[in-house]
């Protein structure tokens, strides 16, 4: 190897030029003009003839005119506009039911069919026309529609009242003579239980607390082949009815539940049997002592001494949900599903009231314990107090905020509590007019609610969660969770002498709980 070899080579530099190429470029071909050379134009014109050199000739084209004024700008905003239809058209709810789907064509004005058209195609055009017109079109015409109507000159938005027969006006001043009495001596037993000291009373509040922290299932029966819809004790807690969907009612002994008697009559299912208020104790066997009702409006009267009804109440169109006695026992309440309920009277075999106010039907009723108020709960969520010596309704009960299933007064008088399809059991003030509490009671809807008969310290609420729970009063905090029934809990009731409580279930038995 040669020196010039070894020797280190070095990098070569790379020119760096500033300015722009186009100037250079017309500074070289000035310098090569200038000198006369003609071999660098002869190059440049060979360079244009093949092409390799590209020189404006001070042609131009004209750029598409993409502005919205112009043709192609229509088509674009016709294209933004469809897709917009479509994603409107994407977020609407239209009904699947074909018959809505007519009704809604026919308002908007639109032939409701087509030729070989089905119903998912109906629907789309649907979905199409209100895509264009807007969603809140068919409120619009309805609201439209309904302005348009013509309405009769008699219709007045305001309270009216009929007349009534004789026999009303003679039960409101029977009803409000036998109330006083009983008002009277339900406000002087609550005077003397004031005078207790509160030392006593808080000692005997936690003995009863305690009694039922202790509550135990005592006795569990089979009942029918049919779920069993309702449970009463009789008013010497000796006995106990129960109404199932087979349409049997049946009295058990208690506390051993032995079956007594049978009572066939109803050929549908049977929503509610009451005893009838004096029964077994000052009622004779041969009179009349319970009542039933059952889903087909029929209205049934027993006595102690056959399996057949006694008599038939006739007059209910729709189904009769519950009924009950009033405390003299000449009254009786039903609860109709045609928005109303009904007071019979005994005595002269006759319907004297035919009560309307609720926007649905009437699933529930009881009588205050004087015997001057019914407080009525319905399928409309409300609940109405009537005062039965003048027939108004004095106190409107809203806030719940599905059906009203179970209503029931306090042996103290002012205290009223609603079981609801919402799940919570409110506890309302007569006083005040007002709902002092809700309890969050169960996980499903709550079909039956009771007070402890004597002194009301406790509320038991029965439900569909195959449960029922007793809550301590005043308070309402929970004290014992009655847990055991397979199926839905469809009635509670306490015994009178407030010993027993009773359950009956759509597992088609009932359970029998006492405190150890």
């Amino acid at each position: 190897m040669s020196d010039d070899e070894d020797a280190p080579r070095t990098a070569k530099r790379t020119r760096i030029y500033y300015g722009s190429l186009e100037g250079q470029e017309r500074q070289r071909m000035g310098r090569e003009a200038g000198g006369g050379t003609k071999g660098g134009s002869a190059a440049i014109k060979a360079g244009i003839k093949a092409g390799n050199i590209n020189i404006s000739s001070g042609e131009f084209l004209e750029i598409e005119d993409r502005s919205a004024s112009g043709p192609s700008g229509e088509r674009q905003s016709d294209v933004l506009v469809e897709f917009e239809r479509r994603r409107r058209a994407r977020h609407l709810a239209i009904s699947t039911d074909d018959s809505e789907v007519k009704g809604c064509l026919r308002r908007l004005g639109e032939p409701i069919t087509l030729f070989g058209e089905g119903p998912p195609d109906r629907r789309e055009r649907l979905r199409a026309v209100l895509s264009v017109v807007g969603g809140d079109a068919l409120s619009k015409s309805k609201k439209d529609a309904e302005s348009s109507r013509p309405r009769p000159q008699d219709e007045r938005q305001e309270t009216w009242y009929h007349e009534g027969p004789a026999s009303l006006k003679e039960a409101r001043l029977w009803m409000a003579k036998f109330s006083l009495p009983r008002a009277v001596k339900r406000l002087d037993e609550a005077r003397i239980q004031k005078e207790v000291s509160e030392s006593a009373r808080t000692i005997r509040q936690q003995e009863l607390h305690k009694n039922l922290q202790n509550l135990n299932n005592f006795c569990s029966q089979i009942g029918d082949d049919r779920p069993i819809s309702y449970c009463h004790f009789s008013p010497d807690s000796k006995m106990l009815a129960t109404g199932s969907w087979s349409g049997l009612c049946k009295l058990w002994s208690v506390p051993d539940s032995q079956l007594v008697r049978t009572l066939r009559g109803h050929n549908t299912s049977v929503g509610a049997v009451v005893f009838r208020p004096g029964s077994t104790l000052s009622l004779e066997k041969s009179d009349v002592n319970l009542a039933s009702c059952s889903t087909d409006g029929v209205v049934k009267l027993w006595n102690l001494q056959s399996d057949e009804p006694v008599a038939d109440i006739e007059g209910h169109m729709s189904r009769v949900s519950r009924l009950a006695w009033h405390p003299s026992g000449r009254f009786l309440g039903t609860a109709c599903y045609d928005n109303s309920w009904r007071l019979w009277d005994l005595e002269l075999r006759e319907e004297i009231l035919h009560q309307e106010g609720h926007s649905k039907g009437v699933h529930d009723l009881h009588f205050h314990p004087d015997g001057s108020l019914a407080l009525t709960g319905g399928l409309d969520a409300f609940g109405r107090l009537w005062d039965l010596r003048t027939g108004r309704c004095i106190m409107f009960l809203e806030g719940h905020l599905k059906e009203i299933y179970s209503v029931c007064f306090s042996p103290n008088g002012w205290h009223a509590a609603t079981g609801s399809g919402d799940h919570t059991c409110k506890v309302w003030d007569l006083r005040t007019r007002k709902c002092i509490y809700t309890i969050a009671a169960h996980q499903n809807l709550l079909s039956s609610v009771r007070f402890q008969p004597t002194d009301g310290h406790f509320l038991l609420t029965g439900a569909y969660d195959n449960t029922a729970k007793a809550w301590s009063h005043p308070g309402w905090s929970p004290m014992k969770t009655l847990a055991g029934h397979e199926g839905k809990v469809m009635g509670v009731d306490i015994s009178p002498d407030g010993g027993l409580i009773a359950t009956c279930s759509y597992d088609r038995t009932f359970k029998l709980w006492l405190s150890e």
